[in-house]
């Protein structure tokens, strides 16, 4: 199990972290060696078939939370904060405390919302920053960090996440160099989600590093399994047995 107090040993190894959302897929990344489990509101997506994250609130969160929990007792679950669940401090601080009542060991929000991670951090809620593309927010799902000022952005705002008390954090879809730059920057572990390979460690949703869907998968993931195509043959072998009379 990483403890949050662990986290800083991932600037010397690399840190692998993947989702999951249920309770079998949760025992597969524990017995497999994940060190940290996330539990993404891009379930909405890949889950549930809606079209953005926002379709997620803390109720439906809170249900696969528990799941993947119950599934992973030895490794170390990070619970994402839906969109509108850190309105204010106050808000967040109560939905953190709701996601580690329900075992959850750390919680991730994306921007630099630096007075509710301050106000997380001191009632003793583990954060992970995200900063980069964000999801919940984004007009455009372009790499960003091209542009000088946004550069010099978010560097700043990396800084200010530390400064904040964050244990670590996410850079998604973030220009390389920048990540690279982040990463020597700050004494916490950065975790890329396609922001190359100069980064602490590295995040992938399970659905597609394991192509469990259809569709094309974003530029920057390895599919490092078929499950799709192994389960629909299983599955047409089961229909044919049946309407064969092959089966039972």
């Amino acid at each position: 199990m990483i403890n949050a107090q662990d986290f800083s040993r991932f600037k010397k190894q690399p840190l692998v972290m993947a989702t999951a959302y249920d309770f079998c897929f949760a025992q597969i990344m524990e017995s497999a060696g994940v060190d940290v489990i996330l539990v993404g509101d891009s379930l909405a997506n890949v889950v549930l078939g809606l079209p953005s994250t926002r379709d997620v609130d803390m109720d439906i969160l809170s249900l696969f939370v528990g799941a993947v929990v119950r599934g992973a007792p030895n490794t170390h679950i990070m619970a994402d904060f839906p969109y509108g669940a850190d309105r204010s401090p106050e808000m967040a601080v109560a939905n953190g405390l709701r996601f580690l009542k329900l075992g959850a060991h750390s919680v991730k929000l994306e921007g630099p919302k630096v007075d509710c991670i301050k106000a997380m951090t001191r009632a003793g809620i583990p954060v992970i920053g995200h900063l980069g593309l964000l999801p919940q927010t984004a007009k455009s799902f372009k790499q960003v960090g091209h542009e000088d000022a946004e550069r010099k952005e978010l560097i700043e705002n990396a800084l200010a996440l530390v400064d904040a008390g964050v244990i670590g954090m996410v850079l998604e879809h973030l220009d390389y160099s920048l990540a690279a730059e982040v990463t020597a920057k700050v004494p916490v572990p950065t975790i890329g989600i396609g922001a190359g390979p100069k980064v602490d460690g590295q995040v992938l949703v399970l659905h597609d590093f394991l192509k469990m869907r259809l569709g094309k998968l974003p530029p920057f993931v390895k599919a490092f399994s078929d499950v799709y195509s192994e389960a629909l043959k299983g599955a047409e072998e089961y229909c044919k047995a049946v309407r064969t009379r092959s089966f039972p």
